[in-house]
C-alpha cells in the first residue's frame, strides 16, 4: 500500500467520559465521524490517542497483539484516561481489522524533560524500580502549539477539562505541571491539581474515606466545580457572580498565572505565551485575568483584541515584550500525521 500526504487518518480520541472521532487528510482538515462503523473505507491508518505511555513508549508505535497487550497493562498508570483508550483500541481493532493502527501518546512530547523537572524528590527506589517520575500529559496539543508560534522561549497553556502549563526550549519541553499522573498540576475543570499529600493520607488513615470515594473525589468533584459548588464550566460560573464563584475562577486563574511564571523561570525567560484548549480558547475573561498577574514578565493584553479574538489570533498590545496567540487546538492534526508516517515507514520497510 502506498501512502501519500493526501490519504486519510481516522484519529480515535477516548477520554474518560466521551469518545471523539475524527478522519484527517493530508492538508490538516477533519470532519468528524459518528461511529468506527462509520468510518471512511478510503482512510489508510487508524491513530489512537493514548494520554499515558509510561517509560516504555516515547514514539508512536503500530499496533498489534502484542503492544495492545502492554497497553493494557499500563492502565493502572492513568486508569481513567488509559482504560477506555484500550477499549477504543480493541473495538476497532475488531471493526476496522484490515488498515494499520498507530498509538500516538501525550506523554511522548516531554520525552525531552531534564532529569531536574521530570524527578520527584522520593526515595530512590521509587523512582527507578516503579518509574515514579514526571511524565507530563497534552504532548499532542502543546507539539501543535509549538509548531504553529515559533518562539525560543515558548509557554503553552491547555485550558480546557483537564489543565496544564508546558514550558518549550527551542521546539522541545523542558517543564510541565502534570506530573506522573494527569491530575497533578493547576485545578481544572473536576480534577484538583496538586495538593498536599498529606491531605489524601489524612483523610485515608482516619477513614473519613476510602480509596475509591477519594480518587472519584479528586478526579470528578473537585477543581472549579469542587471550589464553587455549583459548575465545572467557567463561563456558568462568570454568569453566576457569588462569592463561591468568583472564588474558583480567582483560584483557578492565580495558579495558572503561578505556573506560567515558574515556566519562564525554568525557561530563563518569555518570548510568547499561548492560550488553547476550551477554556483558553473561548474565554477571554480567564485570558484577560492571567495575564493581568503576568505584567511583571512582560505580558500585556490589547482589550479589544482580546474579546473579539477567535482561533487562531494575536492578542498582545502593540509593543509588548511577550506574544500572546489564542491558538485553536489540533490533536488530531499531530495524531494523524504520526499515523501517516507510521503508514510510509512500514511501506518503505517492506519493499526495501
Amino acid at each position: 500500500m502506498q501512502a501519500d500526504a493526501d490519504q486519510r487518518v481516522l484519529v480515535v480520541n477516548a477520554g474518560s467520559t466521551s469518545l471523539k472521532l475524527s478522519v484527517v487528510a493530508g492538508d490538516d482538515t477533519s470532519e468528524p465521524v459518528p461511529s468506527l462503523q462509520d468510518a471512511p473505507p478510503d482512510v489508510i491508518a487508524v491513530a489512537h490517542r493514548v494520554v499515558h505511555g509510561g517509560a516504555r513508549f516515547r514514539e508512536p508505535v503500530a499496533v498489534d497483539d502484542a503492544i495492545e497487550g502492554e497497553l493494557r497493562a499500563l492502565t493502572e498508570l492513568a486508569p481513567l484516561h488509559n482504560a477506555p483508550a484500550v477499549a477504543a483500541i480493541e473495538d476497532a481493532r475488531r471493526i476496522l481489522s484490515t488498515i494499520p493502527h498507530v498509538a500516538v501518546f501525550d506523554t511522548a512530547f516531554h520525552a525531552t524533560l531534564p532529569a531536574e523537572a521530570s524527578a520527584f524528590a522520593v526515595p530512590r527506589r521509587w523512582r527507578e524500580e516503579w518509574g515514579i517520575r514526571r511524565y507530563g500529559f497534552h504532548g499532542l496539543s502543546v507539539q501543535w502549539a509549538a509548531e504553529q508560534v515559533r518562539a525560543p522561549k515558548l509557554v503553552v497553556c491547555h485550558l480546557g477539562g483537564g489543565c496544564s502549563v508546558t514550558a518549550v526550549l527551542a521546539g522541545r519541553s523542558v517543564d510541565t505541571t502534570m506530573g506522573f499522573s494527569p491530575l497533578d498540576g493547576v485545578p481544572m475543570a473536576t480534577r484538583s491539581g496538586s495538593i498536599d499529600p498529606e491531605i489524601p493520607l489524612h483523610l485515608l488513615r482516619t477513614r473519613l474515606l476510602g480509596i475509591e470515594e477519594l480518587e472519584h473525589d479528586l478526579e470528578y468533584e473537585s477543581g472549579l466545580l469542587g471550589l464553587s459548588g455549583r459548575s465545572q464550566r467557567y463561563e456558568e460560573l462568570q454568569r453566576a457572580d457569588d462569592p463561591q464563584s468568583r472564588l474558583a475562577l480567582a483560584v483557578f486563574t492565580r495558579r495558572v498565572a503561578g505556573a506560567v511564571a515558574a515556566m519562564a523561570a525554568s525557561l530563563g525567560g518569555l518570548d510568547a505565551l499561548v492560550f488553547t484548549a476550551g477554556i483558553g480558547e473561548n474565554s477571554a475573561a480567564a485570558r484577560a485575568d492571567i495575564c493581568a498577574r503576568l505584567g511583571f514578565l512582560g505580558v500585556a493584553l490589547d482589550r479589544d483584541r482580546n474579546v473579539t479574538a477567535r482561533p487562531d489570533a494575536e492578542i498582545a498590545a502593540h509593543g509588548a515584550a511577550v506574544r500572546v496567540v489564542v491558538l485553536r487546538a489540533r490533536e488530531d492534526v499531530v495524531a494523524a500525521r504520526a499515523a501517516r508516517a507510521s503508514v510510509v515507514a512500514a511501506t518503505t520497510e517492506r519493499g526495501a
